[in-house]
């Protein structure tokens, strides 16, 4: 039961990380009123009661928007992918200063080969 819990409660956690970097990425696609609750929900860890006292809405109302908005952002990003092509240019990234610490350490020049592609990676991913 103890086990359960925790996987609910790190599947939880994971989806307000996926949740607000989708936001990060297409929040200003939002309405103002939407952005706001949406906001207040997801980074200010708002309780639904809390953000309906706030607007005036009904908790219902409240829920409502917060999966309408859910649902728009993995839209947009289902759609335009720029979440997934970030974090696949940060891995390259990493990637790359990984090797040129390595490249300095030993100084071994073959390394270059591979910096080179995830470079060219990344700028046809652009």
């Amino acid at each position: 039961m103890v086990l359960e819990n925790s996987k609910r409660e790190d599947d939880r956690l994971q989806e307000v990380v996926t949740l607000s970097m989708l936001f990060d990425f297409y929040g200003e696609l939002l309405g103002d009123h939407k952005k706001q609750v949406f906001s207040d929900y997801i980074l200010n860890d708002y309780s639904l009661s809390e953000i309906a006292d706030d607007t005036g809405l009904s908790r219902q109302g409240v829920h409502d928007i917060i999966k309408r908005c859910t649902r728009k952002l993995k839209e947009y990003e289902e759609k335009l992918r720029l979440v997934e092509k970030f974090n696949s240019t940060k891995q390259k990234v990493n990637q790359i200063k990984r090797i040129s610490e390595e490249i300095k350490q030993t100084k071994d020049l073959s390394k270059i080969n591979i910096v080179e592609q995830l470079s060219d990676d990344i700028l046809n991913d652009l």
